[in-house]
């Protein structure tokens, strides 16, 4: 038995390919069909890592009586979220009007016009806990709609307004200033865990995108406090159970407050997210342990993650064996086996294993004290405790590897794919790791090669087939590393593409009359509403991740238009950024770069070259206040027309940096000091 998803290439819609459900993918196929035959759609939306949404097909999707009563009253239409967001946004925002929360599996019954009208999360088979069964549910929607029709129409006519207005764009007076930054991160900081660090209380996700704002923050104020929080918050992350201590990268949230018990769940858009902010905390600290979290979580996603060609998985499944988290589970007698007694006595007490566990009597590894208090209580030196963990989690690493594995949704998507590389590229021009230069500019390859065709961004693609139109973030995310990918290798090649798409951005998202930017093209099929996400959830919104990289085009480019779109994006948030800063973190960090004076830094070479390596790293050990950087290799045969590299040149043919800021520039130097003393100076 099989179904309309067999021609699907999303692994989560594959999932659900011989369900008894008769299934359709999102499209005209289905709509057309709930018109001619005059039923509600039954939409249901979910992805490849989500739990219950596992949960819910095994109790329901693949329950014959269900699917029949499913089948007999609707049109059921199956969505990945992580293929098509702008439908995951629409009606999710539809869940929350009527129920108040939202949340994966998403379930939502429409009219044949795809107006929502009805929905929910999770629905049991039974009648179960206080939760109404899904039979019962069906029951009901297909009543109400067969027996009260005028009443479902007026509901979903009005919950469609509703959504419409969500979207709405609302300029402000309020000012866009310094100001809005010192309210934001005292708005931050109230909801800080001082305990545990983070924010807010459990369940508790990473939150990346705040944390780089109050870098930033400290960067441009001084302030001990910004950088406080996040130095305290990496650090209990890094040593709680949300962070893989033998595979490394993180797990998608802690479900406890104290960073323990982690929803197992692995994405690839927080690890790249991650990485970045451990990177820059290392700028900033010079902290190693953070040097470490960067390289282990990169090596974790160019080991398990990446595919033949450069491309990225897009996550890795909480469950396997349909048992969550049993994948990184330990019991004391499976460490005492692979790694005799005297190594265990000393791995045991540094990971906090115990007999009873933190999970159903197995072991969540973790660190629950310093290295030093544990050598201390063993009374053996440092470096031989920290000698005798190296080598047995790579013993215990290689064990598990031998495990039944999670699954891995192996779909690219542009956006996720972006991520990725700009972290990568970021840490291949810090650290001066060619390793992980090569891996992005295969990832770059990658992404324009197949996922940009006939001038055409694309959203997603798995075994040699690419698909759906691509969406604002896919744009403004792959902009943003495409930038980054230059200054880790000086090609030109990277910047040309990056200013294509920015003006086929433009084209396709922004509205003239509306002086902004939307999620869709205007060559993307209609909709309820044309969404427009603006909050940063999990990833930067399309129109935050935009912002900054139309105010880093306009310099690039010397073209004030790019920077004037920048600044209608930013007005049209503005009454949010001071109130609500936890779900603006890109916006934030965006606005920053955009009240920042100016800094142009031109660095004329060869990137492998000694004395090119020199000067870039002093260009990149310490973050300066926002800037952005064009290299130029002597052998550039298609450079990019900047007004950065105009009038530049090499010093007696030697390697050379051009440093510009607050619109005064300094003498061009090739000596590393007289840079770093450049680079230093009051804007």
């Amino acid at each position: 038995m099989q179904n309309r998803l067999i021609n699907e290439t999303s692994p989560y819609l594959l999932q659900h390919a011989h369900n008894p459900v008769d299934w359709y993918p999102w499209g005209e196929t289905a709509l057309k069909r709930a018109k001619e035959e005059d039923k509600p759609i039954f939409l249901s939306i979910g992805y490849s890592a989500c739990h219950w949404c596992h949960v819910m097909e095994r109790e329901s999707f693949e329950n014959e009586a269900i699917a029949k009563q499913m089948n007999d009253g609707f049109v059921c239409v199956k969505v990945d979220r992580e293929e098509r967001p702008e439908l995951d946004s629409i009606y999710m925002q539809a869940i929350q009007t009527l129920m108040g929360q939202g949340g994966w599996p998403l379930t939502a019954f429409l009219t044949p016009t795809g107006k929502p009208f009805y929905g929910g999360t999770y629905f049991p088979p039974e009648d179960r806990g206080g939760r109404p069964g899904l039979p019962r549910i069906l029951t009901a929607v297909a009543g109400a709609f067969r027996n009260r029709k005028a009443e479902v129409q007026q509901a979903a006519d009005q919950l469609a307004q509703s959504i419409q207005d969500a979207t709405s764009v609302r300029y402000s007076d309020s000012p866009l200033n310094e100001e809005t930054l010192e309210s934001a991160y005292h708005a931050i900081a109230l909801s800080y865990d001082a305990q545990h660090g983070g924010f807010g209380n459990a369940p508790k996700f990473p939150q990346s995108m705040p944390q780089e704002f109050l870098l930033r923050y400290h960067q441009r104020t001084g302030e001990p406090h910004a950088l406080g929080m996040v130095k305290h918050s990496l650090e209990a992350m890094a040593k709680g159970g949300i962070y893989d201590h033998l595979g490394g990268g993180f797990a998608r949230y802690s479900t406890d407050d104290t960073w323990l018990v982690p929803h197992f769940e692995k994405m690839l858009y927080d690890n790249a997210l991650l990485a970045e902010i451990y990177l820059q905390a290392y700028q900033t600290t010079g902290n190693p342990a953070h040097r470490t979290i960067v390289e282990e979580t990169l090596e974790y996603l160019l080991r398990d993650m990446r595919q033949e060609g450069g491309g990225f998985s897009s996550s890795q499944d909480a469950d396997s064996e349909g048992v969550e988290g049993k994948y990184y589970l330990w019991r004391p007698e499976e460490i005492s086996a692979a790694l005799g007694s005297q190594d265990t006595k000393v791995f045991t007490a540094y990971f906090g294993v115990t007999p009873e566990g933190q999970l159903d009597g197995a072991n969540i590894l973790h660190v629950p004290r310093l290295a030093q208090e544990v050598a201390a209580a063993l009374e053996i030196p440092l470096d031989d405790l920290l000698s005798v963990v190296g080598k047995a989690k790579a013993t215990l690493l290689d064990l598990r590897s031998k495990r039944v594995p999670v699954a891995t949704d192996t779909k690219l998507l542009t956006a996720w794919n972006a991520l990725a590389l700009r972290s990568l590229s970021h840490a291949a021009s810090v650290l001066q790791n060619d390793a992980y230069r090569s891996a992005a500019v295969a990832n770059g390859t990658f992404l324009l090669a197949n996922l940009r065709q006939e001038g055409r961004l694309l959203r997603t693609w798995k075994d040699g087939h690419a698909h759906l139109k691509g969406y604002l973030e896919d744009y403004a995310l792959l902009i943003l590393a495409l930038l980054a990918l230059h200054e880790a290798t000086f090609s030109h090649s990277w910047l040309h593409h990056a200013k294509a798409l920015t003006d086929e951005m433009l084209t396709l998202f922004w509205s003239a009359a509306e002086g902004t930017l939307y999620d869709t093209g205007i060559d993307h099929e209609q909709l309820v509403v044309r969404p427009r996400d603006i909050f940063d959830n999990a990833i930067p919104s399309g129109s935050s991740a935009a912002a900054e990289a139309l105010l880093r085009m306009a310099i690039l480019t010397g073209d004030n238009t790019y920077r004037e779109k920048a600044h209608q994006l930013l007005g049209s948030v503005a009454d949010y950024l001071a109130k609500v800063p936890l779900g603006f973190g890109g916006w934030l960090c965006a606005l920053d770069y955009s009240l920042a004076p100016p800094l142009e830094l031109a660095i004329l070479g060869a990137p492998g070259d000694d004395a090119t390596r020199a000067l870039l790293e002093v260009a990149y050990a310490a973050p300066q206040r926002p800037h952005i950087l064009v290299g130029l290799r002597p052998d550039e045969e298609n450079p990019f027309p900047t007004p950065l590299l105009e009038g530049r040149s090499f010093l007696n043919g030697k390697s050379a940096a051009y440093v510009c800021h607050n619109y005064l520039c300094e003498l061009p130097t090739s000596d590393p000091d007289t840079l770093q003393t450049q680079l230093l100076l009051p804007g």
